[in-house]
């Protein structure tokens, strides 16, 4: 990696950070620091809410074993987060995938990395509010508010009325502006890595398992037709589940003080932090299982593992920081879809962009995208009441759809580096992140990891897509079923109507004035807002 030279900043003295360039004036809030930046990345990421949601599943495939998915998911996502880092410092825009596409391949590819990556942002919202009720009930059993539990669908319920509650703040919260946002969101950051610090001490010093327990299968590759390699890529998934949405920090990159240095640092110490504090966390806990042969661990998760092992008050103590975790995270979640929808929106990419593109004059945010992915991510979750199976299955098919959103910025990237199209430094006298002569293999690695990884998130897996009975072709199949039918939607409307329609509206477009501002040795775009 290097740093070279390039494009004017504008400075981080609350100029307008090069907007002109990209035809749009300053109209949401520059007020987000180099901390908040990282902490959008981190609380997106969420290391105690991915790992205490989803270590029972990845244990239950893969025993203690499948605790080498995590190294491996993140040698593939640092490849991709290296990608996006120099990216963000060459295009520090709203709804980063959409507009790094934009600007590296077709309108059409543009257009559909964006409808993924929002599409799967408001049911990503939906699926994380969930993890209240695998953790509130824990620490207090006044919190399972409908039933007592012991009634089929009283979880079920329970978990809609918590889920619904945590939207409705997230919602009034990105409303209300991103300051608010950005200074809830970094307190919960703050304390969430405490916790997390904390909990890899205490942990570590309560180790009653040798290494070597890390190399035990269970004898969990029995009835795989590929062996253990078989059930080791399924209990991957609760890695690759984990790992994503560093982008984060260069989706807020126009509300963001000097940007094209802030973000590329942001994004690359949020996958490192949750890498390794993270990685950590599951290694610890496994080393100090007082029973790995336990079934519950199975079940009961990484919060089983702790409450056993730290004792019923000190657990429920990390449970509360788990809870807050859990709460940044759905925030940033929220966040970063209201970004994309408003950066579509003002290129009048999406039905009704001027009304969604509409930036509150008070409160500096884009009010109406907070609310309606308020309100459809509620509406969603009530597909969980009745229909667990099928609520599975979308959220799983919401992580594939942001995969494949990273492979429509990482391809065109690569397709832009064979050519030659890459922007060569201009000589302004500014640096900004790059990975230099690096550039080309770090980018072939990433898409052919995207590729490999996106492909086994969608394998058709009977114990991922239609665990119990009654079974139903379309459930197993559900991954390539739905996000076709998403695609298709989509597609249909733009190539019919939208893209005749694209392009910046009036009130969103840069002065020209400013445009006088763009250097004249601006590098040509190889995108464009226009169909």
């Amino acid at each position: 990696m290097s740093t070279t030279q390039g494009h004017r900043t504008g400075g981080g003295d609350g100029a307008d950070d090069g907007m002109a360039e990209f035809g749009y004036s300053q109209t949401l809030e520059r007020s987000i620091g180099k901390f908040a930046s990282f902490a959008a990345g981190v609380s997106y990421i969420s290391i105690l809410t991915g790992t205490f949601q989803l270590f029972y599943f990845g244990f239950a495939f893969g025993g203690p074993a499948y605790w080498w998915s995590w190294p491996m998911v993140f040698a593939g996502q640092i490849m991709v987060a290296l990608c996006f880092a120099e990216l963000a410092a060459r295009y520090p825009v709203a709804g980063s995938i959409y507009n790094w596409a934009k600007r590296l391949g077709r309108p059409t590819t543009a257009w559909l990395a964006g409808w993924m990556m929002f599409t799967a942002s408001v049911v990503t919202i939906a699926a994380v509010v969930l993890a209240y009720q695998i953790t509130l009930p824990q620490i207090w059993d006044g919190f399972q508010i409908y039933g007592d539990g012991t009634g089929e669908s009283d979880f079920a319920v329970n978990a809609v009325i918590l889920g619904t509650i945590l939207i409705a703040f997230t919602t009034a919260v990105n409303a209300y502006g991103v300051k608010l946002m950005a200074r809830i969101n970094s307190a919960g950051v703050f304390i969430e890595l405490i916790a997390a610090v904390l909990l890899v001490v205490l942990l570590a010093v309560n180790i009653v398992n040798p290494p070597t327990v890390l190399l035990d299968t269970q004898n969990l590759g029995e009835g795989h037709s590929m062996g253990y390699l078989g059930a080791f890529l399924v209990a991957a998934l609760a890695s690759a589940y984990v790992m994503y949405g560093f982008d984060t920090a260069s989706s807020l990159g126009e509300e963001t003080m000097d940007p094209r240095r802030t973000a590329p640092t942001a994004i690359l110490r949020a996958i490192i932090a949750s890498f390794v504090i993270g990685g950590l966390i599951l290694l610890f806990a496994i080393l100090a299982a007082p029973d790995l042969a336990d079934p519950q661990i199975g079940t009961g998760g990484l919060q089983y593992i702790v409450l056993a092992v730290l004792g019923t008050t000190m657990g429920k103590v990390f449970l509360v920081t788990v809870v807050i975790a859990i709460t940044v995270c759905a925030l940033a979640v929220h966040t970063a879809a209201i970004r994309m929808m408003f950066a579509m929106a003002r290129d009048n990419a999406l039905p009704g962009g001027a009304r969604l593109a509409r930036v509150h004059p008070r409160y500096k945010t884009p009010v109406v995208p907070a609310v309606i992915i308020g309100v459809v991510s509620a509406l969603i979750l009530v597909i969980n009441v009745g229909n667990p199976q099928i609520f599975t299955v979308i959220t799983s098919i919401a992580i594939i759809m942001i995969y494949l959103a990273y492979l429509l910025v990482t391809v065109p990237m690569l397709f832009a580096r064979l050519r030659g199209d890459w922007p060569k430094p201009d000589g302004s006298g500014n640096r900004y992140f790059s990975l230099g002569r690096f550039g080309l293999p770090v980018n072939i690695i990433a898409v052919v990891w995207g590729a490999a990884m996106t492909l086994n998130l969608a394998w058709p897996r009977r114990e991922i897509y239609n665990a119990t009975e009654p079974y139903h072709w379309y459930l197993q199949w559900g991954a390539f079923l739905f996000i076709g039918l998403i695609a298709v939607i989509g597609l249909v409307w733009y190539r019919v109507r939208g893209r005749h329609q694209v392009g910046t509206l009036p009130e969103h477009m840069v002065r020209k004035m400013d445009a006088a501002l763009q250097p004249a040795d601006q590098p040509p775009l190889s995108g464009s807002t226009q169909a």
